[in-house]
């Protein structure tokens, strides 16, 4: 086993008992509730300060109008609604919770759970219900959440971007395609007949217009046991590093029969480490993306039986 596939297992198992030891935390104390109660009510102000009002998703509908050759409008106003649920939940609990702790409406079992996963660092289950999957503790969750925020505010600020966040999307499925869908109608091709070729796109690859077809991509991360090596192919990994930055990515539309044959690796993309998910209402995984075609030049069971694999966020 690589070494860094074992600085992972350790870290996993360190994690799990952190989690067991802070299940057997009772939710009480003997003393000192003054100072739990002005942590909660610092912490929880401190975060919807941050948080911007919800979209206005009328606005950006008229701004960005459903169009038959420009799929991403749909995909924006759909991506905006979705966050706004998740705000809306994460501000109304800790408002909730505020007036709580000042005796204006009742500490319920709810809050109770929202104040304790407060005082652990940890993501409230109340949100987890309205939220994309993520395994980040509390404060990095809170930041991430709002780089996705700015990340399609700044979308409907200034237009469609050259490059996409690729990781910041609620639904990454709907996005997908959505840029499968401008290539067919573009060329009035049967949707169901195409595919995505890939190529990793070098570090001063000129981005100030998007590529004629597809999409320019990043946020992704290489998980363990592999780095990126130039010409952009994954090579083993450095001692001790345990994720690498994914270069930029363009997602190329086009017929299957017309993808080259050409030595790769069927790369599997997740949204978080935990490789695993269930089947939603929509039919997709709520972890599992994409299978990414990469380039390698090494067999293609050597990266499978590393594990290897593409991450939309880390857990830190």
């Amino acid at each position: 086993m690589h070494s860094n596939a074992d600085i992972t297992k350790d870290q996993g198992e360190t994690n799990q008992l952190f989690a067991s030891i802070l299940l057997t935390k009772g939710t009480g104390g003997g003393g000192g509730s003054g100072d739990k109660d002005e942590i909660l009510h610092e912490v929880s102000g401190g975060i919807i300060a941050k948080l911007p009002k919800n979209f206005d998703t009328e606005a950006a509908l008229r701004k960005y109008p459903t169009a038959y050759k420009q799929s991403m409008n749909t995909v924006l106003v759909q991506e905006m609604g979705r966050f706004n649920v998740l705000t809306e939940c994460v501000r109304s609990s800790l408002i909730n919770l505020q007036k709580a702790i000042k005796g204006l409406v009742v500490m319920s079992q709810e809050l109770e759970d929202v104040a304790a996963a407060v005082m652990n660092g940890k993501i409230p289950e109340l949100w987890m219900s309205k939220s994309y999957p993520s395994l980040k503790p509390m404060g990095s969750y809170v930041n991430d959440l709002i780089q996705r925020l700015t990340f399609l505010q700044d979308w409907c600020d200034d237009g469609v971007p050259n490059v996409f966040w690729v990781s910041g999307f609620y639904f990454t499925q709907a996005f997908i395609t959505g840029v499968k869908q401008n290539f067919a109608r573009k060329y009035t091709i049967p949707i169901d007949t195409l595919a995505f070729d890939y190529d990793v796109m070098a570090d001063d690859c000129d981005t100030s217009k998007p590529p004629e077809d597809g999409a320019y991509v990043n946020g992704l991360y290489v998980m363990v046991p592999a780095g990126i090596e130039r010409k952009n192919v994954f090579a083993e990994s450095t001692p001790k590093v345990l994720f690498d930055t994914m270069p930029m990515i363009q997602m190329k539309p086009m017929k299957k029969v017309d993808i080259p044959e050409n030595p790769i690796y069927w790369c599997p993309v997740y949204k978080t480490s935990e490789r695993r998910g269930v089947l939603s209402t929509t039919g997709h995984s709520t972890n599992f993306v994409i299978d990414m075609r990469l380039s390698s030049d090494k067999p293609e069971m050597h990266w499978v039986l590393r594990g290897l694999a593409l991450l939309c966020q880390l857990d830190d």
